[in-house]
């Protein structure tokens, strides 16, 4: 047989790949990067939130031993220490402009009894006006921030 008499083709060239469908690899990358970033956040709020409550519950025994602090710097170091232990485990807007009362309101809904509302609890919005406290108040005071911040409970993942 001649070659012009054979049923030969010229050559083909495929046509180009598009850009869709998309492959099998893509739809995996776009679900596990949004899934990847969201249990990443959920996982830093979870550590930050555990390790601020072991630090808190550390330093408020600290600061509950501490001889070189009088009653009155005790009183105004424990203040600060609930207000930055409200900030760091809960909402910053739900916890960090409250005042007075609604501070009091605030501790008190976050725990299963309402004691920061009695005289006790009044030492914390009164620390740094207060001449000195009473050394049972000031006992009572430190038990009572103690048990608000054990009650706290540490984030489930």
């Amino acid at each position: 047989m001649s070659p012009n008499q054979l049923p030969l083709r010229d050559i083909h060239i495929p046509d180009a790949i598009g850009l869709w469908p998309l492959a099998i690899g893509w739809w995996i990358l776009a679900v596990l990067i949004p899934l990847t970033l969201y249990l990443s956040y959920k996982l830093f709020k979870h550590l930050t939130r555990k390790t601020a409550l072991k630090a808190v519950k550390k330093h408020i025994k600290a600061l509950e031993i501490n001889t070189e602090l009088d009653d009155k710097q005790k009183l105004i170091e424990l203040s600060s220490l609930m207000r930055r232990t409200a900030v760091a485990i809960f909402p910053k807007e739900d916890a960090a402009s409250l005042t007075r009362d609604e501070w009091l309101d605030f501790l008190d809904n976050k725990q299963s009894n309402t004691t920061f509302k009695t005289e006790i609890g009044q030492l914390l919005i009164d620390a740094a006006y207060r001449k000195s406290p009473d050394l049972n108040e000031l006992n009572a005071l430190f038990d009572l921030c103690a048990n608000w911040i054990n009650q706290q409970k540490e984030p489930k993942l």
